[in-house]
């Protein structure tokens, strides 16, 4: 239990923090997890459709400081690397 109304307000402050942060990481693994689907499937346009929203969704957790941006270029990159790798086999 926190003694000062200050650590009352962080206690707050946190709790809101935790659940936009948490729920801003689970939209970017869902949309993980659908394009690496599509790329594992094979489905080459619909993993092209595919990839400006995720990338999209990886930016805005980037601006909402959930993500480093190294990380979300690390993301992004191996993402766009394996969409290409589907153009070149088909």
């Amino acid at each position: 239990m926190p003694n000062h109304k200050s650590a009352e307000k962080r206690d707050r402050q946190n709790a809101r923090r935790n659940v936009n942060n948490t729920a801003s990481r689970s939209r970017v693994r869902s949309q993980l997890k659908k394009l690496h689907t599509l790329i594992d499937s094979g489905k080459q346009q619909e993993a092209l459709d595919f990839l400006p929203k995720a990338i999209s969704v990886i930016d805005k957790a980037v601006q909402k400081g959930v993500l480093h941006r190294n990380t979300a270029a690390r993301h992004k990159a191996r993402l766009t690397l394996h969409v290409n790798e589907l153009k070149v086999k088909s």
